[in-house]
């Protein structure tokens, strides 16, 4: 007998009724194209995986070609580039000056304003645009004098002073039809300078009695605010007695102090501007006035 076996029953496949048939016929149609709407829809999609994320963001992309700096130009004879008072406070001075921050005299608070008001609308600019305590010169920003009185006013005549707001200087070609009158309730913008000097003449008289071209300009523009007259525990110049502790440090140490910042006066005095070796200038001549 031999092993082989015959199968004679029928093979069966997975489809045994014809509804199976058509839900098969159904699914490989609409399956394959289904597929093929999903792919298209992700393709055209602008909501990919990773497109939200930060660094593809356009803004993102924006900032990492933009240029590295960019040149803003101002014209002080066109009135409508020029900051109001209000608009240099909320850009500006508001951060320390609204809340009253790091010995800033609050805005409104009249009895915080009160003392410093007598001083006189020239000291008070003078110190806003060389920096006074904590304060660096125009609290950092980068504004025209003008401006900067415009805001100086505001806050002191929020704070009880009835100070006159500086107005801009009349255009050019209204010169020649002759100067315009002034008139103590709106100094010209040319004035500013004149203000500056008068309130600075004074500070500047405590400074040695050196030769002018001895004495370095930055001195004269930045730090002349406080070394003068030893404002916020800056060593007055000429005061052999407040630098003699100092001195130990020598020119190198000192600058290397200058340069950082220390106490109440900031990085390079707030002239961020300038470099390091005008500041070892105005250092030697300080340490030299000591002597």
């Amino acid at each position: 007998m031999s092993d082989t076996q015959v199968h004679d029953a029928p093979h069966e496949g997975p489809i045994k009724t014809p509804k199976q048939l058509i839900l098969a016929v159904i699914f490989a149609f609409v399956v394959p194209i289904a597929a093929i709407v999903l792919l298209v829809t992700y393709v055209a999609s602008d909501t990919k995986p990773g497109a939200g994320s930060e660094g593809l963001t356009a803004e993102a992309v924006a900032r990492r070609i933009q240029p590295v700096g960019s040149v803003e130009v101002k014209d002080v004879t066109d009135v409508s580039t020029l900051k109001t008072g209000e608009q240099v406070f909320q850009a500006q001075c508001a951060a320390c000056h609204a809340t009253g921050a790091a010995g800033a005299p609050k805005f409104g608070d009249a009895a915080a304003w009160g003392p410093r008001i007598p001083q006189g609308y020239a000291t008070l600019l003078n110190a806003a645009l060389k920096g006074k305590g904590n304060m660096g010169p125009q609290g950092g920003g980068d504004f025209s004098d003008l401006e900067i009185g415009r805001a100086v006013v505001y806050m002191a005549n929020h704070g009880g002073a009835n100070f006159p707001e500086p107005k801009s200087a009349a255009p050019a070609t209204a010169a020649a039809s002759g100067p315009a009158p002034a008139t103590a309730a709106a100094p010209a913008a040319a004035d500013v300078a004149a203000q500056v000097a008068a309130a600075t003449k004074t500070a500047d008289a405590g400074a040695p009695a050196a030769g002018a071209a001895a004495i370095p300009a930055l001195y004269t523009q930045t730090c002349a605010a406080c070394h003068a007259a030893g404002v916020a525990g800056a060593p007055k110049v000429g005061d052999k007695a407040a630098w003699q502790p100092r001195l130990a440090a020598g020119v190198d140490g000192l600058t290397a102090s200058a340069i950082k910042g220390k106490g109440a006066m900031p990085p390079k005095g707030g002239a961020m501007a300038a470099s390091d070796a005008d500041i070892r200038a105005v250092v030697a001549y300080m340490v030299g006035a000591a002597k």
